[in-house]
């Protein structure tokens, strides 16, 4: 099969591209637990840990839940949580869990799962490094918080999280990010507290986080697909290995064509739109939930097909159930997304 017989829009990797990403990171420098929110696929995160990655992140439940009864081994939820109910499906996925927390309450709850589920569950202080979005203020209120978790039955306290969504785009900050994590975790030892593992970093800040000596592993994810985002940062690496495959559906213009795939086909959280991997064809612009423009089109034609990298891979993953896996255009393999192929 082709991609010329797929129907469009569908999501496409270039398996060579995303194995050169892969071993490229294997060789960063760091531990590598490479966050799942990414690709949401256990096809990926079998070939990550393959290549060295010592675990796998995810961002949810279903997720984490995905992950752990597929066997992947070293899962961390780095998402906080505030329901009781999703704690104790968490404390049914251990010992391959580990969780994070930023308030006592939270301590308290996973407490309670833990217990009435006779397991043990590691968690980590999530600290906020300046994003504001999760985690507690680093310094004093996280060593009380890692305090308290060592004082919790069923908890064992392991490390720190210290992840920057502000880096992950802006490079330029991330030793500065890095450095209230480092200090809170000099805090704790002084304290008599091992902090066994400091992590988080990005794709965008990764080679910047590698060279902070106290970083134990890295989070970096979206650097298997990478995507227009992270593209725009200089300096990295990383080949755009993710695409969607858009049809050519009317050519009645002079000025434009439209393609097939639109809002519903791409994510939408940057200011910018996917852009052809081919850019001598023209520009992309959205048109409609299913529909997208290419203006001034050079050599398109009705029924052409046409690949576009997306604003940000992540999200994009998440409106498909299936990756088409291509060497050329040549489609080697699907793989689903959450499972939802066998669901």
């Amino acid at each position: 099969m082709t991609i010329y017989d797929l129907p469009t829009p569908a999501l496409l990797v270039d398996i060579d591209a995303f194995e050169s990403n892969i071993q490229r990171m294997s060789t960063a420098g760091k531990k590598l637990r490479p966050h799942a929110k990414a690709h949401k696929c256990v096809n990926v995160a079998k070939r990550q840990i393959a290549a060295g990655a010592i675990g796998i992140c995810v961002a949810t439940v279903p997720e984490a839940e995905l992950m752990v009864r597929a066997g992947i081994p070293g899962v961390l939820l780095t998402s906080p949580l505030a329901d009781p109910r999703k704690m104790a499906r968490v404390a049914a996925l251990a010992p391959d869990i580990a969780v994070v927390i930023d308030h006592p309450d939270q301590m308290r709850w996973y407490s309670e799962a833990a217990s009435a589920a006779n397991v043990t569950l590691n968690a980590l202080v999530d600290l906020d490094v300046g994003d504001h979005r999760t985690g507690i203020t680093p310094g004093e209120p996280a060593l009380e918080l890692a305090q308290q978790i060592l004082r919790t039955r069923n908890l064992n306290f392991s490390g720190l999280q210290a992840y920057s969504v502000r880096a992950s785009h802006m490079p330029a900050i991330t030793n500065d990010t890095w450095q209230c994590a480092v200090d809170t975790a000099a805090l704790l030892k002084q304290h008599g507290i091992e902090v066994s593992i400091l992590t988080g970093g990005s794709t965008g800040s990764y080679q910047g986080d590698t060279t902070v000596p106290e970083v134990t592993e890295l989070q970096a994810g979206s650097y298997v697909f990478m995507d227009e985002a992270y593209s725009r940062i200089e300096g990295i690496p990383f080949l755009n290995s993710m695409t969607v495959l858009a049809t050519v559906i009317s050519a009645t213009h002079t000025d434009r064509v439209t393609v097939d795939a639109g809002f519903k086909a791409f994510s939408t959280d940057r200011p910018f739109g996917p852009s052809p991997v081919d850019p001598s064809i023209g520009r992309y612009d959205y048109a409609g939930d299913e529909f997208g423009y290419i203006y001034e089109p050079r050599g398109l034609r009705l029924g052409d097909r046409v690949r576009f990298i997306p604003p940000h891979c992540d999200p994009t993953v998440n409106l498909y159930d299936r990756i088409h896996i291509c060497r050329g255009d040549t489609v080697e393999d699907v793989w689903s997304v959450m499972n939802r192929l066998t669901s």
